[in-house]
């Protein structure tokens, strides 16, 4: 019998480091022997890709319901037919940002509260939490500051600092009431800091295989 794989996420505003910590999250549960799916939200599959870029660079207005309807659609999809198959077949999953990434961005950000985002998920099937997720948290000032250097920026990106104080907050707020799964980094340290401190969470869920 195949023994399931782990699921880890992810999270944190624009501008906190996510692509080069997954890239060493990535290298860490690899070099234990895992074989390991890396993905993302908005996206994973093929419709959701489709979606991502309505969500990110469609430049048609969208309500905030709407918004988090899309996301929800997306990210049913991407559990049922890459999340859930790969941790079945015993490989681990390593997700760019999942349900608490909706939680803080329409939960928070949006302002529809995050009871109401988890109840409209649970009703799309998205019950399965990570196993472990990494919030990568700094200062919104300062990770505005890091993507105002990357040039054009997302539908996303555009909104203004109230939005990503919201999004922030509410971020916070999923990680105080799930501190057993959710580990806070302060991602304003250096990225030897940053990753010392993921490193540290994670040794406990890898089990070297020789």
């Amino acid at each position: 019998m195949t023994t399931p794989g782990k699921f880890l996420s992810l999270e944190g505003l624009e501008g906190v480091g996510k692509t080069t910590n997954l890239a060493f999250i990535k290298e860490r549960v690899e070099a234990a022997g895992y074989e390991l799916v890396v993905t993302r939200e908005p996206g994973g599959t093929e419709l959701g890709e489709a979606l991502r870029d309505v969500l990110l660079h469609s430049h048609h207005s969208m309500q905030a319901e709407t918004e988090m309807l899309i996301m929800a659609a997306s990210r049913s999809e991407h559990l049922a037919s890459v999340i859930l198959p790969a941790l079945a077949d015993g490989k681990w999953v390593l997700s760019d940002r999942y349900l608490d990434a909706s939680l803080a961005y329409q939960g928070g950000g949006r302002g529809i509260g995050v009871q109401t985002v988890r109840h409209v998920h649970q009703l799309a099937g998205v019950t399965r939490l990570p196993d472990k997720t990494w919030l990568l948290d700094m200062p919104v000032n300062v990770g505005r500051e890091r993507i105002q250097k990357r040039g054009k920026l997302d539908r996303i990106e555009t909104e203004n600092v109230a939005f990503f104080e919201r999004c922030r907050e509410a971020y916070l707020a999923v990680a105080t009431a799930e501190p057993e799964r959710i580990d806070v980094i302060d991602a304003s340290q250096s990225i030897a800091e940053v990753q010392a401190a993921i490193d540290k969470s994670l040794a406990p869920l890898l089990q070297r295989i020789d």
